[in-house]
């Protein structure tokens, strides 16, 4: 989350794994493009440079935020994918849409990650302007897509490591 002091392009390079041999998916919401583009841009670029191989790395674009975990389950379904991050931006407008959306996506996003028992990151800004979007798809807030690539390393290195000790 990014805060005054909190920028989302801010990690700790030694404390984020290598995502070598990992495959990742990233499912990129077609709405807001001139936001999500700029998100995924961060999140590609962070998966690179965390040693995962260019060829690792699926792309798929959905219609909406709103279809964003389902296109995740259809990746998880039929490709061997680590986790899914996913990238989208809903911005406040006049009714209670706004409301449904991100509540929609938010539990579908949870449900998808506990279905697969995989990482399904929410990588998703959900603000009142454009301007607030702007500000976190590399404005000065930083790139929500760089903080959800980062949080998709660890939670692959986490899962890799509790099925070790399960063991």
């Amino acid at each position: 989350m990014s805060t005054a002091t909190h920028n989302l392009s801010d990690y700790t390079p030694g404390e984020v794994p290598s995502g070598s041999g990992r495959r990742f998916a990233l499912v990129i919401s077609e709405w807001n493009k001139e936001i999500t583009e700029i998100l995924a841009e961060g999140a590609y670029d962070t998966l690179i440079s965390f040693g995962v191989d260019p060829g690792n790395i699926f792309t798929q674009w959905v219609p909406g935020s709103f279809e964003l975990p389902l296109g995740a389950q259809f990746i998880l379904e039929h490709e061997p994918v680590d986790a899914v991050i996913l990238l989208g931006c809903i911005i406040q407008g006049e009714t209670r849409h706004f409301d449904f959306i991100c509540q929609g996506v938010t539990q579908g996003t949870m449900e998808v990650g506990l279905k697969f028992s995989k990482p399904v990151v929410f990588g998703i800004l959900t603000t009142l302007t454009m301007k607030q979007a702007k500000d976190r798809a590399g404005g000065k807030h930083g790139n929500k897509g760089v903080e959800a690539a980062v949080t998709a390393l660890k939670m692959v290195s986490l899962k890799e490591k509790s099925q070790k000790h399960k063991k």
